[in-house]
């Protein structure tokens, strides 16, 4: 009898998600800030920027929630926890090392399904409150997320046609000699790109955008909005983490246990999403979808094409 997965990892996702989404926020209030300054200032300056997000955090959590007239408190109440919960649940499949909370036979559809989740949780947060605003955001997420899903299934999809397994564990192992980013390239840079826009972050926020005074959050204060919007970063971790697995070799790597790797390389991933975004242009929301229609889709058709030659030669 096959030895029973180990109960540590059960354990361990949520506080490391969290821990992380904490850390990456810090070190994009810090950016903000040295950018918005001009100057990096004094070790004590930066610490201040760093703790901001735990700061703001912290005063949601007292201040009172906000009510609107006619409202469905429930809907938009599950849609709010929804988001942060589907990330968790994502990130299940997600291993440290070689090692995950449940190693399914269709890992890289569960963690898909997941993300389909959250994006129906940001629409019904924004269909709850009964106000014009945050439902402007809530279908500006139904049309981003139409438009990058697509893309972003395709992608998930071509690195598991490289591995020919939908398990994660078996998409690792199928990298042991070369990366996935080294021969699917497409593939991977598309990933990434619509997991910003999946994660709502970033040149993709337009949901919750500040022309339309907040969008989906727009009515939402205290512990909801600290939760829709801790969402998003825990969102925006789970989708960066999962590059790993999927395209740079998950935990293998030479000196370092496999743990240490998953950890590296999701760090570098993380800091090129948080520095990267300054470097894109924010485009109005009907530039962004003929971007995934016209230019991301077929781009990683014919990525998925060559894979399939490749595999099955």
């Amino acid at each position: 009898m096959a030895d029973p997965a180990p109960l540590w990892p059960v354990f361990a996702l949520p506080p490391l998600l969290v821990g992380t989404a904490l850390v990456t926020a810090g070190l994009d209030a810090v950016l903000d800030a040295v950018a918005r300054d001009g100057r990096t200032g004094s070790p004590r300056r930066l610490l201040g920027y760093a703790l901001a997000p735990p700061r703001a955090a912290l005063r949601s959590l007292a201040q009172q929630r906000r009510r609107t007239a006619a409202s469905d408190a429930v809907l938009g109440r599950v849609g709010v926890v929804l988001v942060p919960v589907a990330a968790v649940l994502a990130g299940a499949v997600l291993p440290l090392g070689f090692t995950s909370v449940s190693d399914l036979s269709v890992g890289v559809v569960w963690f898909n399904a997941m993300e389909a989740l959250a994006w129906a949780a940001v629409w019904l947060a924004g269909w709850g409150p009964n106000s014009v605003l945050s439902l402007v955001g809530g279908y500006r997420f139904l049309a981003q997320g139409l438009a990058y899903e697509l893309p972003h299934m395709l992608a998930l999809t071509t690195a598991a046609l490289g591995a020919e397994s939908l398990r994660v564990g078996e998409v690792v192992d199928a990298q042991r000699g070369l990366w996935f980013a080294v021969w699917m390239p497409v593939a991977f840079v598309v990933y990434l790109v619509s997991a910003l826009a999946m994660s709502f972050w970033g040149p993709f926020d337009a949901p919750t955008g500040r022309d339309v005074a907040g969008g989906a959050a727009a009515e939402l204060s205290g512990v909801d909005r600290l939760v829709l919007l801790g969402g998003r970063w825990l969102l925006l971790v789970v989708t960066a983490a999962f590059s790993v697995p999927l395209f740079l070799g998950g935990g293998h790597g030479p000196l370092l246990p496999g743990w240490a790797w998953t950890l590296v390389k999701t760090a570098a991933v993380l800091g090129l999403l948080v520095v990267g975004r300054r470097l894109v242009p924010v485009l109005r929301m009907d530039r962004y979808l003929e971007l995934a229609w016209l230019v991301l889709v077929p781009a990683v058709l014919a990525q998925a094409l060559v894979v399939a030659v490749v595999v099955l030669d």
